[in-house]
């Protein structure tokens, strides 16, 4: 497949009929059960829209990879308002029915970490599931997709701040003064270097917990110095293509950065130092030894792919490096 045709497999996920259960689910936010568990995960109804995307001229702690700031149209999707945590991972990480070595349910499990992936930090009860590659992050959409039928992803780069910034042109979500952030994220000044449960925290205007800070969050795209510059001006559901494992974007900050590192704008490049740790030969593509401070969040577009765009997508993002 061509990269012509990728981008069009990707605007089709945005575009495509939707799938019975979006008729039983009207555009709003809803309770999505966790397949093999007990749990639940709310998703907020994040409406279409267009924003200014990067960092405007008058921010002084703009980086130059923010800019110059574009205007970017997004369709609509549902997007998690809490970090998936480790109970919800869990339940992929110890469902029964999949294995490295069948083909049951098209997925396999995730290897096992070779250390405490946490730190002692906390795991069940709420705390963000963190330590993964974006391979991890992916391979719990794709089992969610084959249990529920429903596609779900990683937001793109331009969605995660589309639903970061909730309406608002601001620096940050709540305005630009970085000291009301302790309100509304765990990072440098309060996080006692750990991260915490999820939803603690003062939600954005749209319902989304810890956008800032706590773990830093995957986003589908590779990492590019020059996005801004790539995406132009009017772009409608840009994305970044990837094309090597290295590096792909992270949003959001960590409990372990400053002020700055939070700014709606911000982008941070994954870094093999992350796995240095990891023993396995070939390095572990489901896990990063050297980064608690990464987690993620999930999307389901309004509009959802056929089967056969579905399994393209995931082909494209969890085929052989």
């Amino acid at each position: 497949m061509n990269r012509k045709n990728l981008l069009s497999l990707f605007c089709l996920l945005s575009v495509v009929g939707a799938n019975a259960q979006s008729t039983d689910t009207s555009f709003r936010t809803y309770q999505l059960a966790i397949p093999s568990s007990n749990l639940q995960s709310t998703m907020v109804a994040i409406p279409a829209g267009t924003f200014k995307m990067g960092s405007a001229d008058a921010d002084k702690q703009k980086e130059t990879d923010e800019t110059p700031q574009r205007e970017v149209s997004i369709g609509a999707f549902w997007m998690g308002a809490y970090e998936v945590t480790y109970d919800e991972f869990n339940a992929f990480f110890l469902d029964e029915s999949i294995s490295q070595n069948t083909a049951v349910d098209a997925v396999t499990r995730p290897s096992s970490p070779y250390i405490d992936m946490t730190l002692g930090m906390g795991k069940t009860g709420g705390f963000p599931a963190n330590s993964m590659q974006q391979y991890g992050a992916l391979m719990y959409c794709k089992w969610l997709y084959k249990k529920t039928g429903v596609f779900f992803r990683l937001p793109t780069e331009a969605e995660w701040e589309y639903a970061a910034r909730a309406g608002a042109t601001t620096v940050y979500p709540f305005g630009n003064d970085a000291k009301e952030l302790g309100n509304y994220a765990w990072f440098k000044t309060n996080s006692e270097n750990r991260y915490h449960k999820v939803g603690e925290k003062k939600p954005n205007a749209w319902g989304l917990y810890d956008m800032l800070g706590n773990v830093g969050e995957w986003v589908l795209d590779q990492y590019s110095e020059t996005y801004f510059t790539t995406i132009g001006d009017k772009a409608n559901n840009p994305l970044i293509e990837p094309t090597n494992r290295y590096p792909r974007t992270v949003k959001g900050g960590t409990y372990q950065d400053e002020a700055k590192e939070l700014r709606s704008a911000n982008r941070t490049k994954s870094d093999p130092v992350w796995n240095r740790r990891d023993p396995q030969i070939p390095k572990s593509k489901w896990w990063n030894a050297d980064a608690p401070f990464i987690g993620f969040r999930i999307v389901r577009p309004l509009k959802q792919p056929s089967a056969e765009e579905a399994e393209a997508f995931f082909q494209k993002y969890l085929g052989e490096d």
